[in-house]
């Protein structure tokens, strides 16, 4: 997968990031997380502690929160991560981050890998405030928000529930794994290994 197509992409006004692993470097052990909360392997965490009774999810919600804020303090941006916001805040687009973290841990995240100062914090919407992703209640919000049609915005997530979730938001999707072995490209209009790759390729559309 690579960012060429009938669309341009630079016609697009309105740009959703997934923050970690997209605009920050990956480091989460999910699969760590899982077992130090007593969670099944490769369940979805979030929706695994809805299923919990209140009183032992509010345990392991206080738990999820510090193992991410632990993760958060040690947030590295994204190569290009930089130089794509500072484009697209140039070319006068509009920008937002839809997480599956809390608001506090996404906003010590940003400070920490020096990109809160891209973002309106009313535009960093998270897990407290919207049903998580995939749900696509957050991207609505936010074009909500810019009074856009999903027609103008993007969605751009390194997982398949960012995917999905721009998906049934109508919005363009374009997927980043550096990887490069793009296993949920059925979910992506477009695929890239480094937000580089969208840099040069808004440069040069």
């Amino acid at each position: 997968m690579h960012l060429t197509g009938s669309e341009n992409l630079a016609n697009r006004t309105c740009w959703v990031f997934d923050m970690d692993g997209t605009l920050t470097l990956g480091i989460h052990d999910f699969e760590a997380i899982r077992e130090t909360l007593g969670l099944p392997v490769g369940s979805p965490i979030l929706e695994s502690l809805r299923q919990l009774p209140a009183e032992v999810a509010a345990v392991k919600h206080k738990q999820l929160r510090d193992i991410e804020l632990d993760i958060a303090r040690q947030a590295t941006a994204q190569p290009g991560a930089h130089e794509l916001l500072e484009l697209l805040i140039a070319q006068g687009k509009q920008i937002g981050i839809l997480t599956r973290n809390g608001k506090d841990i996404a906003h010590e995240t940003l400070a920490a890998c020096g990109l809160m100062d891209f973002f309106d914090p009313s535009l960093v919407l998270s897990r407290d405030c919207h049903a998580p992703k995939p749900e696509p209640d957050g991207i609505l919000a936010l074009l909500n928000a810019w009074n856009a049609p999903p027609t103008k915005a993007v969605m751009v997530g390194d997982y398949k529930f960012d995917l999905m979730a721009g998906q049934r938001a109508e919005t363009a999707t374009v997927y980043i794994d550096t990887a490069g072995e793009f296993v949920w490209s059925d979910y992506a209009d477009y695929g890239v290994r480094s937000l580089k790759s969208v840099v040069d390729w808004l440069e040069t559309s």
